[in-house]
């Protein structure tokens, strides 16, 4: 039996490249399709895996108007390190009791309020601060998640906000909610959370709220349900060119591109004979003598494990697939006798121009959604920006 080591001269074990020209013609391209809305760029989880900061830049340079985190964290910190221009809107929205809302005050964002104790808690933080909170009211409007139930409920929070902003500690700048089934074109939840969105919106308007911003569209939303953009669109996964409907179309059907394009250098190409077992568990064994390589890349890389024996890798110009099981930090390919040197690359998904697979084809082939592909690419791999 032969092996060839990598070469020493290999300076990455694998990265993720993120092509920027591809984020911001994506800002482009989905700006166009709600030309009527102010567009959010949401960066929650690292920009969706993409790198937080990098990505924000790049969309604000392309048109984004707004930037959407999750936690207050995020959020403080875009604001503290992303060098962002100063007047870029960001909004945070998952909040607990305690949380860091002084600081949030304090940094100009916009906060989302679901119930009355983080009213509370908003208010009291701009007492403190000695400003207004920026505050987006949520409406539960059939996701059944976050936000305010409609009825009293609702009625209770919108009285309470609008006296707090009477008193000038608060702003009410967004009325907003969020899609159960968007992604479900013509599920008759999209038509129902609609009408209660706009129930919702028309009460709290008619009580005095004036808000900057209603929205409700997510990604899937902004693409395929025009009447739900309001005055702002959210955009997530679609900005990083990964379609969030793949079932009625591809990123290129509507006009997008795959940012994120993850690579490895082979480790180890060796040769050996049929019926060799592979990886734990011998879950594969080679029918007949063959070569195999060695990918270092693994689950504690964000590599799905469920994509064991399926998952689909470009080497040496031809798919192979995941022999085995894919371990912590590596997996193995069957090269069916096919030797490429050490080093050489191996293309675990980009956009899919160059023969490569996408990362749809991996969430199929782990029983998933190209979301969580993604977004779960471990700090182990760098980033490596591209046409910044």
């Amino acid at each position: 039996m032969s092996e060839r080591a990598a070469a020493r001269t290999a300076t990455l074990r694998a990265r993720a490249e993120i092509d920027l020209a591809a984020l911001r013609a994506n800002v482009r391209t989905l700006r166009a399709l709600a030309p009527g809305a102010a567009l959010m760029a949401v960066v929650k989880a690292d920009g969706y895996g993409h790198g937080a900061a990098a990505c924000a830049r790049a969309a604000v340079a392309a048109g984004a108007d707004w930037l959407g985190t999750a936690t207050p964290q995020e959020a403080l910190a875009l604001r503290a390190t992303a060098g962002l221009p100063a007047d870029v809107r960001i909004m945070c929205w998952l909040w607990t009791p305690g949380g860091p809302w002084r600081e949030a005050v304090e940094a100009d964002l916009d906060v989302s309020v679901s119930g009355m104790w983080a009213l509370r808690e908003a208010v009291e933080a701009a007492r403190q601060a000695g400003v207004p909170a920026r505050v987006q009211l949520k409406a539960d409007t059939g996701l059944g998640r976050g936000g305010c139930q409609p009825g009293e409920d609702w009625a209770g929070l919108v009285g309470e906000a609008l006296r707090a902003e009477a008193e000038r500690l608060i702003r009410v700048t967004g009325l907003w909610s969020h899609f159960a089934c968007a992604d479900e074109p013509g599920h008759p939840a999209n038509a129902a959370q609609l009408t209660r969105f706009r129930e919702m919106v028309t009460y709290a308007e008619e009580q005095g709220v004036r808000p900057e911003v209603r929205h409700i569209a997510n990604s899937p939303a902004t693409l395929t349900l025009p009447e739900s953009h309001f005055d702002l669109v959210r955009t997530g996964i679609a900005l990083y060119g990964i379609s969030p409907i793949p079932e009625v179309g591809s990123p290129a059907d509507f006009g997008l591109r795959p940012v994120m394009t993850l690579s490895a250098s082979l480790a180890l190409v060796k040769h050996v004979p049929g019926g060799h077992g592979v990886s734990y568990g011998h879950r594969y064994t080679t029918p007949g003598e063959t070569t195999l390589g060695l990918v270092p890349l693994g689950y504690a890389d964000g590599i799905p494990r469920h994509a064991s024996s399926a998952g689909p890798v470009l080497v040496d110009g031809k798919w192979r697939t995941v022999a085995g099981r894919i371990a912590m930090d590596q997996f193995v390919v069957d090269l069916g006798g096919d030797e490429p040197e050490p080093g050489a690359q191996a293309v675990l998904f980009g956009p899919g121009d160059r023969g490569e697979p996408t990362a749809e084809d991996w969430a199929q082939a782990a029983g998933t959604i190209a979301y969580e592909i993604v977004t779960r690419i471990g700090t182990r791999v760098p980033r490596v920006y591209v046409n910044e």
